[in-house]
């Protein structure tokens, strides 16, 4: 049995939780979280400790602690400071810093003798592994990859940091027409304004500057600056009404040749109802992946692209052989 922490209980804390209840090899045995009202009682009768000034029982075993943090703050502090003690697995998603915390979390995991797999989840995840199989298969082939319809929950999560913002939700909308060039074998070098648009509603502080926050979200690098963004300001009850459920999904597209001039297209679709229920379903087959990684020997950060798959199922290796190949 492998025993799992969870560290923040927001959205995609407990989608992780519920991946946890559908799985026969693991046990949610500690939470983490600043929420004073959970720290005030035991959830379900599991211990709940503050993430931010933690100490545990010696008797608490913690094989992989599961960080559900924001990307934007909360990840690049907790990742470090929780794999000096326990194996990690996080859903890191700001694409461009992902080098840069990969070698943070290396050396940590590696002084420490723990294994941490980070930025898992679709995107960066399952997306990251079809951009490079279509890669490999069509070596002069162009990949492509869509975002949506559907709510970012990092970008969303970004949105909430702008100071006078009670809460946000952000939308990632794919251009429809430059979608449909693709799939018709386009090769074209698309900018990111004309791939996808952005639409954010988001619930101000009453008296807050909604210019100054209009700008600050739409000047945002790495969130939202290389695209067309709109922000929609809309009061805490039309949020909760319309924008309470968090789909999501995509696209990754790689188009090449091969042979005599032959056109190859190859297309991964994902298409999500709850965006943080499935990342946290990915996140737990990576606890599992982690959990045999270190009892192999291993240490140091992984990504997906280094994890064999068997790892992150659940099934032996003769099943695996005979109904999934």
């Amino acid at each position: 049995m492998i025993n799992i922490a969870i560290i923040g209980y927001g959205n995609l804390g407990q989608g992780v939780r519920s991946a946890l209840e559908k799985t026969t090899d693991m046990k949610l045995t500690a939470l983490f979280t600043r929420r004073d009202k959970l720290l005030e009682r035991e959830a379900h009768n599991t211990p709940v400790f503050n993430s931010e000034n933690f100490s545990l029982p010696g008797d608490l075993q913690i094989d992989v602690a599961i960080l559900c943090g924001g990307s934007k703050e909360d990840t690049p502090v907790q990742g470090p400071l929780f794999a000096r003690s326990f194996s990690t697995v996080d859903s890191f998603d700001t694409h461009a810093d992902i080098p840069g915390y990969f070698q943070k979390m290396d050396s940590t995991t590696k002084e420490h003798g723990n294994v941490s797999i980070i930025s898992a989840g679709w995107d960066p995840g399952i997306f990251s592994l079809e951009r490079v199989l279509g890669d490999a298969f069509l070596p002069r082939g162009k990949g492509y990859t869509f975002w949506g319809p559907g709510v970012s929950q990092g970008h969303s999560d970004a949105a909430r940091k702008v100071e006078g913002v009670l809460d946000a939700r952000q939308y990632t909308i794919p251009i429809d027409n430059t979608l449909q060039q693709v799939r018709s074998g386009s090769v074209s070098d698309f900018s990111k304004r004309e791939m996808h648009k952005r639409v954010v509603y988001v619930v101000a502080q009453e008296g807050a500057d909604q210019e100054r926050i209009s700008r600050e979200i739409v000047e945002m690098p790495n969130y939202y600056a290389d695209y067309n963004t709109k922000v929609i300001f809309v009061t805490k009850e039309e949020l909760a009404k319309n924008h309470s459920t968090y789909p999501h999904g995509g696209f990754v597209l790689t188009s090449g040749v091969t042979g005599r001039n032959n056109l190859q297209i190859l297309e991964y679709k994902c298409q999500l109802k709850s965006n943080p229920e499935f990342t946290g379903s990915v996140l737990v087959a990576c606890a599992r992946a982690a959990f045999r990684l270190k009892e192999k020997g291993y240490k140091g950060a992984f990504t997906m692209l280094d994890v064999p798959p068997a790892l992150f199922s659940p099934h032996p290796n003769d099943v695996l052989l005979s109904k999934f190949m």
